[in-house]
């Protein structure tokens, strides 16, 4: 799948001052006076308010080590990438990876014991792809997805059901399609950036097989496909809104009937619409498909350059693992994530009813994150054809082609160890 957390939306270029802390807090673990070692901790830059200071909290609340917390605006992937390669950067960060190259150049610490007893507990679609040749080299911390929001009352007054196919979603995009609201936004570029390989799993397939091939190489990939371009011809999809899929606005200002978010909207959109809506999966397509739930978590890494990689590896264990209170409030109590561990997911309040408990249901039963060999140019190969697809009518047989040739090379380069 694509990068779908909506924390990914950074803003470009800050490469700039790489090694100076940025929103660092001099707070110390303890009181600040006790013994034990010195650990820097990265975070990229969360938008919700009080996350910053949660994470402060947490660090204080360590007694083994003196944790400072660093705040990363900007390109943090890149930030984090550099600093991998000096003795000047993190002891412990959160990473949306780790990447497979910084995996076999030995950059990260590998984590495996610290979920002993209790790795069945994490939600295996975001654990799989920080597992590489058996070992996990990240602790997801939060689980964040996308979904399809509807409208009751705008489907009830076209006499349109709920979809639960993928040509039953674009029937009901066509019948919801007025002159003032059209029946589906999947983005304003018509869904080829946010929607990456999660189509694909609809009709059954996968990016990658477990084998480590393309998981895409099937008449069922074009067939799928060619129906998200019918979406953009039949004008049923909204295009040019004010903001993009990740902002519910268009879907709260009655622009369109159904959109394509993330579960992060889901309290604003219960705060405006009440019980006038309801959430759906990527619908299925074909006699192979099967309901499309796209994840991704941020993970706890620890950087193989650092003098204290036992005490930073005590302190992941102790706060991803151990503190199941932090967790739930890093992910619930400043913006809206499920949390990591099933069993706390299950168990949060405000994850027991209503839309935010199918969202759980959908993540737990069809989630589905980006395999760890699918790198950029896969994506980038895979997406370019996407585009050309939905918005050009390209046709999806050749382009797949194309496409399955590019990531059947990269991934032949991916796989052979260095």
């Amino acid at each position: 799948m694509t990068s779908i957390s909506r924390r990914k939306l950074l803003a470009a270029g800050a490469g700039a001052g790489l090694l100076t802390a940025c929103g660092s807090n001099t707070g110390r673990g303890g009181d600040g006076t006790g013994p034990g070692p010195k650990l820097s901790q990265w975070y990229h830059q969360y938008g919700e308010a009080g996350t910053e200071q949660a994470a402060q909290r947490y660090a204080a609340a360590y007694r083994k080590a003196h944790v400072s917390v660093q705040w990363r605006p900007g390109n943090y992937d890149q930030q984090t990438a550099a600093a991998l390669l000096t003795d000047a950067g993190p002891d412990v960060f959160e990473v949306n990876g780790p990447t497979l190259d910084q995996i076999r150049a030995g950059q990260v610490v590998d984590l495996t014991d610290l979920l002993q007893g209790v790795k069945d507990d994490f939600n295996p679609a975001v654990l799989t792809p920080k597992t590489y040749d058996g070992k996990i080299w990240a602790i997801p911390q939060t689980v964040d997805m996308q979904l399809l929001y509807y409208r009751k009352s705008l489907l009830a007054d076209a006499g349109v059901r709920p979809p639960t196919t993928l040509d039953a979603l674009v029937d009901a995009a066509g019948k919801l399609t007025t002159s003032k609201v059209k029946g589906l936004f999947l983005g304003n570029d018509g869904g080829a950036g946010v929607l990456g390989g999660t189509p694909l799993y609809a009709a059954g397939l996968q990016l990658v097989t477990e084998d480590g091939g393309v998981g895409f190489d099937d008449p069922a990939a074009a067939r799928t496909l060619g129906k998200l371009h019918r979406l953009y011809a039949d004008k049923s999809l909204l295009l040019g809104a004010p903001a993009d899929w990740s902002d519910p606005s268009a879907f709260l200002q009655g622009l369109t009937a159904m959109q394509w978010s993330g579960l992060w909207a889901l309290p604003q959109v219960q705060k405006e619409l009440g019980d006038d809506f309801g959430v759906l999966p990527f619908p299925p397509d074909g006699p192979h498909g099967r309901p499309s739930v796209p994840v991704g978590a941020y993970g706890a890494a620890v950087s193989a350059r650092s003098g204290h990689r036992e005490a930073a590896r005590e302190y992941v264990k102790w706060l991803w693992v151990e503190r199941t209170d932090y967790q739930q409030d890093f992910a619930l109590s400043y913006g809206f994530h499920i949390p990591a561990r099933i069993s706390l997911a299950h168990k949060a309040a405000r994850l027991r009813s209503g839309a935010a408990a199918e969202a759980v249901r959908l993540t737990t039963e069809h989630g589905q994150a980006q395999p760890l060999l699918w790198t950029p140019a896969s994506q980038s190969a895979y997406q370019d054809a996407l585009s050309r697809i939905i918005k050009g009518g390209a046709s999806p047989d050749s382009e797949l082609r194309d496409v399955v040739r590019k990531v059947s090379a990269e991934l032949d380069r991916v796989k052979k160890k260095p």
